[in-house]
């Protein structure tokens, strides 16, 4: 088998995740086994016919992941409760944008007020306060999307 098919069966091997990979090409056989996923070599058979390899394929170091940026809001804990949101939309401030914000910082708020509008799907969903309090903090920008069970405000 030439070498170059060798090369790109190990490659396409180690590549698509899959355990291993057994191709007879004539009399030739070629079992190329993907360590990450059987453990090791060692798995192989023992006794194996003529003409029949085994080539572990390369290990390639796992995805790196993302590393986590702390910003000066999410590295403290916020003091009191989060309203997050309770849906997937744009978040806004104001009914429209000439009026003036439901809320702001330093606000007093009474259960069940409207403190922001979450558009989902061409309708806006008016967010209504779960807990009295004072708006200690508000976390998203006008007109951002956020995400399902993202902390829109702080009330304490």
């Amino acid at each position: 088998m030439d070498l170059r098919k060798l090369k790109t069966l190990i490659d396409l091997v180690s590549e698509s995740g899959i355990s291993e990979l057994e191709v007879s090409e004539g009399e030739d056989k070629v079992k190329i086994v993907n360590a990450r996923h059987s453990g090791s070599v060692a798995n192989a058979p023992a006794a194996m016919p003529m003409n029949t390899m085994v080539i572990p394929a390369p290990i390639q170091p796992e995805a790196p992941t993302a590393s986590v940026v702390a910003t000066p809001q999410a590295s403290a804990a916020p003091e009191g409760f989060v309203q997050k949101s309770p849906m997937v939309g744009t978040f806004y401030r104001s009914p429209n944008p000439e009026a003036p914000a439901f809320v702001n910082v330093g606000d007093t708020v009474t259960v069940g007020q409207t403190l922001c509008i979450i558009e989902a799907m061409k309708l806006l969903n008016e967010i209504e306060s779960e807990k009295a309090g004072v708006i200690k903090q508000i976390l998203c920008e006008n007109g951002q999307g956020v995400e399902f069970d993202q902390p829109l405000f702080v009330i304490a």
